[in-house]
């Protein structure tokens, strides 16, 4: 991570009061909404209310690991409705096609709220990979970030995937 990157989510960690704790066991949602992490993935920050959010780090062990931040982030949203829940996965996806350098890829699953794309951040092209519910009156976002090619290789990408997949296997039941 660079020194400008590293020291605004330090800065937002310290004066957003966040946590950063170790991952594994997650509840959220006055505890009707589960999921568990890898344990090697750490939680960078936490914001209760609503919208409620979990971001956790996922380490990436090559030195390209220094200028980019894999993470995976679960947003809870009180809604009232399926229309309400349709209306927050709009929104959340004009926002991404507004993300620089946005374009669409393949999704990996037949589901219609399953969404997979690349964009840059800070001129690192990104993959992208985006899953909505509805689950007991809550729009509930799970968004899987990693650089598109890390020095760790293919190996690193497929653990980070198969890890947003457990997630997003027991946010989907």
């Amino acid at each position: 991570m660079n020194f400008r990157r590293y020291m605004i989510v330090t800065t937002a960690l310290l004066l957003g009061g966040f946590t950063v704790a170790q991952a594994d066991d997650v509840s959220m949602a006055s505890g009707s909404v589960h999921f568990s992490t890898p344990s090697n993935w750490v939680g960078i920050m936490q914001v209760d209310g609503d919208p409620e959010v979990r971001v956790f780090q996922v380490p990436d062990p090559s030195p390209s690991a220094s200028t980019t931040l894999a993470r995976v982030s679960v947003t809870v949203k009180q809604v009232t409705n399926l229309q309400d829940f349709n209306d927050y996965v709009g929104g959340a996806v004009a926002k991404a096609k507004q993300l620089k350098d946005y374009q669409p890829g393949q999704s990996r699953s037949s589901d219609q709220n399953s969404f997979v794309y690349t964009a840059s951040e800070s001129g690192t092209p990104y993959t992208y990979i985006e899953r909505y519910w509805f689950h007991d009156g809550h729009a509930i976002q799970l968004r899987c970030a990693r650089p598109s090619a890390s020095e760790a290789g293919q190996q690193w990408a497929a653990t980070f995937d198969k890890g947003c997949s457990s997630i997003a296997s027991t946010l989907g039941t």
